[in-house]
């Protein structure tokens, strides 16, 4: 234990190097950032309350979409209000607990996430393949223990990254070139040989995303092909490449991050900005600017509360 304090207590903090150096970009990226977020999470938002608040939407795939615009919402808020605070901080640094909490939030929704889109997948494998069983398989409690598996299997990747790293030595060299704290940088900095760390976090970051990826896309292949084949075919055949579309960018960047070395490459804060910032409040949007139901649900309950605005 005086060991590990004392290996913890060389390093106090990190210095982000963030996105940009130029204090003209900063500004930019600021306003960029900022409009973005007074825009798309209001919105992520609506599509919560208007799930909640419509009968009509009451099946599981809109239960576990708005369990998906949760996630992504509070996943928005481990990195980027840090981020946009920094652009007007002449220091940009993070405590090491702070660096180890953003680590631990980030891969908890990020895995969670990744398990949610799987019990998505199995929704509508059921809801195609077996529809008159449906009803009766996949009720409200069926859909909440999936959710909370979902929420226990991302915390139990978390734990293991962070189990892993807080007994690593960090003797002084403390900037990341990035604008938040993630594995494939710390690991870096680490005064000890971390070649075993990296091929253990390789298998369960990297090669566990790269494996639920392709499991994902199999499945929904299959789907795909399936309702072609047969009758009320558009509006399932939608759905599943809506899904697909959500399943290539939430994986799509992760598999970037964590299915190679851990090294530094020249597009590496442009894909962190997408996986981190952009792509998990635009997931629940894709799905809701895909689904008529749901687009006139939200106009009924803007109009209703536009109506009791105005009385």
């Amino acid at each position: 234990l005086k060991v590990a304090q004392k290996n913890h207590s060389m390093v106090e903090y990190f210095v982000l190097l963030g996105l940009s150096q130029v204090r003209e970009v900063q500004l930019l990226l600021f306003l960029l950032f900022l409009v973005f977020y007074s825009l798309i999470l209001p919105g992520n938002i609506l599509i919560i309350l208007t799930i909640q608040n419509e009968p009509q939407l009451g099946s599981p795939m809109y239960f576990f979409l708005a369990n998906l615009a949760f996630m992504d919402i509070c996943y928005c808020f481990v990195t980027p209000p840090k981020m946009l605070a920094d652009f007007f901080s002449s220091q940009k640094t993070i405590s090491y607990k702070g660096c180890m909490a953003q680590i631990f939030f980030l891969h908890w929704l990020g895995g969670s996430e990744i398990f949610l889109l799987i019990g998505m997948a199995i929704d509508r494998y059921v809801a195609i393949c077996h529809p008159l069983r449906y009803t009766s398989l996949f009720t409200r409690a069926v859909c909440c223990v999936l959710v909370l598996l979902a929420w226990c299997l991302g915390f139990m990747h978390s734990i293991i990254q962070i189990i892993l790293i807080i007994p690593l030595y960090f003797c002084g060299p403390n900037e990341l070139d990035n604008f938040f704290c993630d594995i494939t940088q710390i690991i870096k900095l680490a005064c000890t040989n971390t070649y075993a760390l990296e091929f253990i976090m390789f298998f369960n970051s990297g090669l566990a995303t790269l494996m639920c990826f392709i499991l994902l896309l199999i499945s929904y292949g299959a789907l795909l092909v399936k309702v072609r084949t047969g009758q009320g075919k558009s509006k399932a055949s939608s759905t599943c490449i809506t899904h697909i579309i959500i399943v290539f960018i939430m994986f799509g960047p992760a598999i970037y991050i964590y299915c190679r070395p851990f090294q530094d490459f020249p597009l590496d804060k442009v894909v962190a900005v997408f996986h981190t910032v952009i792509f998990p409040l635009m997931n629940p949007m894709i799905y809701t600017m895909r689904n008529k139901e749901i687009k006139k649900a939200m106009w009924k309950l803007l109009s209703k509360q536009t109506f009791w605005n105005t009385k």
